[in-house]
């Protein structure tokens, strides 16, 4: 008896401590902020009402035939061999049901599908474990890799708000825009993938995947590779930012202005031709002299 309240003394802790995160579960997708996230996400609603319905209805009628036609009830079992009626009411049923399911979900994937007139076009290239960007109207490119600190990867340190689901440099984009993706990786299959963006495409070496969404709030999103591709996998999340279109042209205008700040500086530190042959011939004329 001791030992049993001991063991529900010790659930009963781990049930405590793990509250914060029990807070985090959720029943269903994340909320929508784009179109198709949201069609999506109206689809699975409508999906799991259909499947919710034929269970009702099949376990319905299994369980009602079980408990009024059982042999302690005084029934016998019926002799019969094929029946039409039932076998053509068994075949059209569910050949309604998944045309009614076929037509929606056909619709939502043409539209993920339809890559046409986009606004901006990405490049996106994924790394053994990281994410490249390139920003291919606006001529700006940078690594994206993951932020979180080694001390709370090896539990020295509490967990922050978004454990392994931060990044240094995150994807920027302006709210309402049609956004392109081209998708490839560098090595080995990657899957690029933002939930609330209704955006998944995999990144397979050697082939170009598109994919796009158009952000309909300014926030922050997040997403991780979903594709099994090393030891690190689970450390290359990704991080949309959707800003507005001020924000998004100061940003470009920032990365722009860094990147020829740092090609000036190269060139400035860097000798000149010249001067790198009259320093040669300097060092090889020194031990004739000596």
């Amino acid at each position: 008896m001791k030992k049993k309240w001991q063991l529900a003394g010790i659930m009963g802790a781990a049930l405590a401590t793990s509250q914060a995160a029990l807070a985090d579960w959720a029943y269903n997708l994340q909320p929508p902020a784009s179109q198709i996230a949201q069609d999506v996400f109206d689809l699975h609603n409508l999906i799991m009402l259909v499947c919710l319905g034929i269970f009702v209805v099949v376990f319905g009628a299994m369980f009602w035939s079980l408990i009024k036609h059982r042999k302690a009830a005084g029934h016998q079992a019926a002799h019969f061999h094929e029946n039409t009626t039932i076998e053509v009411i068994w075949t059209v049923i569910p050949f309604v049901i998944l045309m009614g399911m076929a037509y929606p979900a056909a619709k939502v994937v043409i539209d993920m599908k339809d890559t046409s007139n986009p606004d901006i076009t990405i490049k996106v290239t994924g790394y053994q474990w990281k994410w490249g960007y390139d920003y291919l109207n606006e001529g700006v490119s940078f690594y994206s890799n993951l932020s979180t600190p080694r001390e709370q990867i090896e539990n020295t340190q509490p967990k922050g708000e978004h454990y392994l689901l931060e990044v240094d440099e995150p994807m920027v984009v302006p709210v309402g825009k049609r956004v392109r993706l081209l998708i490839t990786a560098n090595d080995v299959l990657h899957a690029w993938w933002v939930p609330a963006l209704g955006a998944k495409q995999d990144a397979i070496p050697g082939f170009i995947r598109d994919s796009w969404f158009k952000a309909d709030k300014i926030g922050t999103y997040r997403g991780q590779c979903v594709e099994l591709c090393g030891k690190d996998h689970g450390f290359m999340p990704i991080v949309v930012e959707v800003v507005s279109e001020e924000d998004y042209a100061a940003w470009v205008a920032s990365r722009k202005g860094g990147a020829q700040v740092a090609a000036a500086e190269a060139v400035a530190e860097a000798p000149s031709a010249e001067a790198a042959v009259e320093q040669g011939a300097a060092e090889a004329a020194a031990p004739a002299a000596q």
